[in-house]
């Protein structure tokens, strides 16, 4: 039996960036920015996705999307899992540019918005579909008047699709983003825009480079989450094995601190043995890169 050549959507970082940052395609980002922001759109200026944070101490952050219009500073994170970290995370990316764009100059302005837009998978479709968040106070009264966060809830547009018929034209840009090809063109029939955006996905699906970097990537991310979820029911079983011995409160809290620390260097031992990068092993399981370096040493 042949296995169907899996067909790569935008909710998988990399092919939104394949598409949307080419600048042959800034028609195309421009129709889903108005679309989303409800606003019009004259120029485009792609930003470097790399942004210094000025701290030694922490990595710099590559963001997903990030560009200019003549009014508005707009980043975009296309979170294909939502983990409580996405939000804290998020946040301190639109902050750090807020920050540093405003304290630029002579004069501390309101001029320019500061919007994340954040395309959010594999979350509850009974959560609202759009959400804007803003920096105010408990009546609404707003701190600064140019700083937005925009939610969509993904899984909510993809559902109109099959659904809602009524309401896919107007949300036809944010439901495109992930279909598969043959719903893809159906939707595609009477638009220009999404035409020219199925021959997009359709390129870079058919580019074997960059297929098979979607493919590691998502492999990658199935590793990692496999190994947070060994990791949590390894060393909670055996921290309450532990615990049980022991008979007393402090004797649970170490178990399950010892059971955890076993799991997780039975964990990295195996994935170590397996070929994982080593890189994803240290952000999973909180091991140095020289721990795992040694730790590879004594197996081999």
């Amino acid at each position: 039996m042949v296995e169907e050549k899996k067909f790569y959507t935008c909710r998988n970082d990399i092919a939104f960036k394949e598409v949307f940052m080419e600048e042959k395609n800034s028609d195309l980002l421009k129709a889903l920015l108005e679309s989303i922001l409800d606003i019009k759109i004259k120029n485009i200026k792609y930003l470097n996705l790399e942004k210094n944070n000025g701290n030694i101490h922490i990595k710099r952050k590559h963001f997903d999307f990030h560009i200019k219009t003549d009014t508005e500073n707009i980043h975009i994170e296309v979170n294909s899992e939502m983990h409580p970290y996405v939000r804290p995370r998020n946040t301190a990316y639109i902050c750090n540019s807020y920050s540093i764009e405003t304290l630029r100059g002579e004069n501390y302005t309101e001029n320019i918005k500061f919007i994340q837009i954040n395309l959010n998978y594999k979350i509850s479709k009974k959560e609202k579909p759009i959400r804007i968040y803003t920096l105010s106070d408990e009546e609404g009264e707003k701190y600064v008047n140019n700083l937005f966060i925009y939610e969509f809830n993904m899984e909510y547009f993809k559902d109109l699709w099959y659904s809602n018929k009524k309401e896919i034209d107007n949300y036809k840009y944010l439901i495109m983003l992930d279909l598969e090809k043959e719903d893809l063109e159906k939707l595609s029939e009477e638009d220009k825009v999404i035409k020219k955006y199925m021959s997009e996905v359709e390129r870079i699906n058919e580019d074997p480079e960059i297929y098979e970097y979607m493919s590691a990537e998502e492999d990658n991310r199935k590793i990692e989450n496999t190994m947070r979820e060994y990791w949590k029911e390894e060393g909670l079983r055996d921290g309450r094995e532990e615990g049980r011995k022991e008979g007393r409160k402090e004797g649970i809290k170490e178990g399950i601190k010892e059971g955890r620390k076993e799991a997780n260097k039975e964990a990295a031992i195996s994935f170590l043995k397996n070929g994982v990068d080593i890189e994803i092993i240290s952000k999973s399981l909180n091991y140095s890169i020289e721990e795992l370096k040694k730790m590879k040493s004594e197996i081999e």
